[in-house]
C-alpha cells in the first residue's frame, strides 16, 4: 500500500497520529529534557527520545524540516525560523521553568574562517555563536555537537580547537570522536564527527561500543545491510510512506545501462565501462581528459544487498536498486537511515530527499543517547577545578582523532 502523506484523508491522518502516539508514549514519560537545534527532519531527536529523552523543542529554519518535524514529535515545540531570532523571551516562553538536560544540535559550518586565528566568535560564524548563546543560558548539563568529519581537517584545525575552547569557556568539558553508522545497527557507510560535553559538576559522558560490523573477541557481528532494510518499509498500520514508485522511474538510457550492470557494481573507471557498458549505452567520455581518470563519484551504481549502502548525499543519489531497475524511494533512504517506518516525511520529493541526506542516523543517535541517559543516572559531582582544556590537551586530542577520522 503506497500512500502520500498530502493525499491523506482525516481518517488515515488519524490512523497515522495514533501510530506515532503509541511510539511516542514511553518518551512522554521521559524525566530527561532536551532541545534539538538545527534539528532538519528530526533524526538526531528520534534517536535520542527512543534512548529515554523527551523533546521540548526543534529549531530550524527550512519550513519543510519544520513541517516534518512537527508531524513527528507532536509533543514538542517548535521554532521555525533563524536562530538568531531565538531570543531569551522566545526560550522562556517555550520551555517555561523546564530544566533542559541536553541541548543537541549540529550547527553548519560554512562559515566557519579556514584561515587567520579561527575566531568562533567572528560574524562569520554566527550560526555556531547561536548554538552557544543558548547553551550559556539554559546551562544544559551536556551538549551534542554534531557535524561533518570535514571539521577534523588540518585546514580547518584552528576552527575546532577554538570551538572546544569555547565550549570550555562555558564550563564544559569535551571529547571528539569519528563514529562510523554501520557500527551501530545504521545499514548505511556514513562518518560523521560528534564532540560530546559534560557540564563540569556532573557525571562525563563516554562514546557508545560498536554493537555491529566489528569483532567481539572471535566472534564478527556484521553490519546491517541493504537487503535487510528493505525487508521491512511498512508502519505498523500495514501502510507504507513516501514510497512513491512512480518518482523513481529513469529514462530509457539509464534503463538500458542499468540491465548492463551487476548488483553491488558501477562506472568509475574506463575498466568498469569496458566491462558492461557496449554499443550505443557506453558514457563515450574521454577518460584520458578525466582527472585522475575517473569520475568524481561512481555513477549507475547499483547497491549490494550484502552490504550497508554508501552515505546518501542530500540530492537524488547515483545509487539505484539492487534488483530492479529503479532509483530507491524517499521511504527506502529512510530505512538506510535507520527512521522508524512510521516515520513521516512532508514537502516534494527534492526536499524530502534532502531531508532524509542531512539527518544522523537514527540508531547512531540512539547510541549516544544511551551514553547520555547512562550518565545522568549518577549522581551530581562536586564542582570541579575550572582548568580544563589546556591549548596543548585541546590540539593533542583533535590531532589523535584527525589521524583515526581520514585513516582510510
Amino acid at each position: 500500500m503506497e500512500i502520500n502523506i498530502d493525499q491523506l484523508d482525516e481518517r488515515q491522518l488519524r490512523q497515522l497520529k495514533l501510530g506515532v502516539d503509541q511510539r511516542l508514549s514511553s518518551i512522554r514519560k521521559s524525566k530527561y529534557k532536551m532541545i534539538d537545534l538545527f534539528c532538519g527532519a528530526g533524526g538526531l531527536s528520534i534517536g535520542l527520545e527512543e534512548a529515554g529523552f523527551s523533546s521540548l523543542l526543534g529549531v530550524d529554519i527550512e519550513s519543510d524540516f519544520c513541517q516534518t518535524y512537527s508531524h513527528n514529535h507532536p509533543d514538542a515545540e517548535v521554532f521555525c525560523g533563524p536562530i538568531e531570532k531565538l531570543t531569551k523571551q522566545e526560550l522562556q516562553a517555550r520551555l517555561g521553568e523546564e530544566h533542559i538536560h541536553l541541548v543537541a544540535g549540529g550547527p553548519p559550518c560554512q562559515g566557519f574562517s579556514t584561515v587567520g586565528r579561527g575566531d568562533p566568535n567572528d560574524l562569520r560564524n554566527s550560526l555556531f555563536r547561536h548554538y552557544c548563546r543558548i547553551i550559556k543560558y539554559l546551562a544544559p548539563d551536556y551538549l551534542l555537537f554534531e557535524n561533518v568529519t570535514g571539521i577534523l581537517s588540518k585546514k580547518n584545525e584552528k576552527t575546532l580547537t577554538a570551538i572546544c575552547k569555547k565550549f570550555n569557556s562555558l564550563g564544559y568539558e569535551v571529547k571528539i570522536k569519528v563514529l562510523e553508522a554501520q557500527h551501530y545497527g545504521v545499514p548505511q557507510r556514513r562518518k560523521r564527527a560528534f564532540i560530546l560535553g559534560h557540564r563540569r559538576d556532573v557525571a562525563p559522558v563516554t562514546f557508545p561500543v560498536p554493537t555491529h560490523d566489528y569483532w567481539e573477541g572471535e566472534n564478527y557481528i556484521p553490519a546491517v545491510t541493504v537487503g535487510d532494510a528493505l525487508l521491512d518499509i511498512t508502519a505498523q498500520d500495514g501502510s507504507i510512506y513516501n514510497h512513491q514508485l512512480e518518482s523513481t522511474k529513469v529514462n530509457q538510457i539509464t534503463a538500458a545501462r542499468l540491465k548492463a550492470i551487476p548488483e553491488g557494481k558501477g562506472i568509475r573507471y574506463q575498466k568498469d565501462e569496458e566491462s558492461y557498458l557496449k554499443g550505443k549505452i557506453k558514457l563515450n567520455v574521454d577518460w584520458e581528459q578525466m582527472r585522475e581518470g575517473r569520475l568524481r563519484e561512481q555513477h549507475y551504481h547499483r547497491l549490494n544487498r550484502k552490504l550497508p549502502s554508501p552515505t546518501l548525499m542530500t540530492t537524488v543519489p547515483h545509487y539505484y536498486h539492487p534488483t530492479e531497475i529503479r532509483r530507491f524511494t524517499v521511504r527506502e533512504c529512510a530505512r538506510f537511515q535507520s527512521f522508524p517506518n512510521d516515520y513521516v516525511f512532508c514537502g516534494s520529493r527534492r526536499s524530502q530527499i534532502k531531508q532524509v541526506g542531512n539527518a544522523v542516523p537514527a540508531k547512531l543517535a540512539w547510541a549516544i543517547g544511551q551514553e547520555f541517559v547512562r550518565a545522568l543516572s549518577f549522581k551530581k559531582l562536586p564542582l570541579t577545578s575550572p582548568i580544563v582544556g589546556k591549548s596543548l590537551e585541546t590540539d593533542e586530542m583533535i590531532a589523535k582523532v584527525r589521524e583515526r577520522a581520514f585513516a582510510y
